[in-house]
């Protein structure tokens, strides 16, 4: 990898932990396509997982004190890595394009659902109904796909809740089903020899997590929620390019 290739992943790093800190998600979704572009998409994986998993984790301790304001969390994240495993065990089983596919149209239509009702929200009687529900859903598909954030985002988001209780409340989520992933890719010896890259990823994360926030607590209520149904759009654009091009 030549330095000008190097300096390009770590801007989109840069650009990815910026999107996280403002709205709970992004630095997957922008890091690791721009990194494919140099190199092979495992290594890009496997370079962005533990910058991820870590600002998943700072993210989620600068609002611990949200906690109270959070919905459902226990539930989940317990029937979410319980659908994990399910959707591991079925991997070789089930097609992944029909569910890239309906977690496409889900995006899409959540989208379409918020620009049509924009005071649309799921209330705490019925979150609570469906949070096993949406957790376990959210969690095969992380174990079958290895995509969740979609699902969790638009999730949280219809709740509705104070900005800081909303990127607890994802990030917690990223932060499980991240952690297993990199205790995977660390028992598997993935990490052999992608250390130093790894290492130096986490430095732009760390940089640029407090500019996302500030950047976050400055935009108003509906700046904040087209910030997260932007990045939802990105999704559905990276998940269609990804499985149909």
């Amino acid at each position: 990898m030549t330095g000008t290739e190097l300096v390009v992943i770590l801007i989109a790093v840069v650009i990815g932990a910026i999107a996280k800190a403002v709205t709970g998600m992004g630095l997957p979704l922008i890091a690791i396509p721009v990194a494919s572009l140099f190199v092979d998409v495992d290594t890009a994986i496997v370079v962005i997982a533990f910058p991820n998993v870590l600002a998943n984790a700072t993210l989620a301790a600068r609002e611990r004190h949200s906690y109270p304001e959070t919905r459902d969390l226990p539930t989940l994240a317990t029937v979410g890595v319980i659908g994990a495993i399910v959707g591991t065990l079925l991997l070789v089983n089930i097609p992944e394009t029909p569910l890239v596919v309906a977690v496409i149209v889900a995006i899409v239509g959540y989208i379409v659902l918020f620009f049509a009702h924009p005071d649309l929200r799921t209330t705490p009687e019925r979150s609570k109904r469906l949070a096993p529900l949406v957790g376990g859903v959210a969690g095969v598909f992380q174990g079958a796909v290895g995509i969740s954030g979609p699902i969790v985002g638009s999730w949280i988001h219809s709740y509705r809740l104070p900005r800081s209780a909303h990127i607890l409340s994802v990030t917690s989520l990223f932060f499980i089903t991240g952690l297993a992933q990199l205790v995977v890719l660390v028992s598997t010896g993935e990490l052999s020899g992608r250390v130093p890259a790894t290492l130096l990823a986490c430095i732009p994360v760390f940089a640029s997590i407090p500019v996302g926030t500030r950047l976050r607590n400055s935009v108003s209520g509906r700046g904040f929620d087209l910030a997260i149904i932007g990045m939802l759009g990105v999704s559905a654009v990276a998940l269609c390019v990804q499985t149909f091009f």
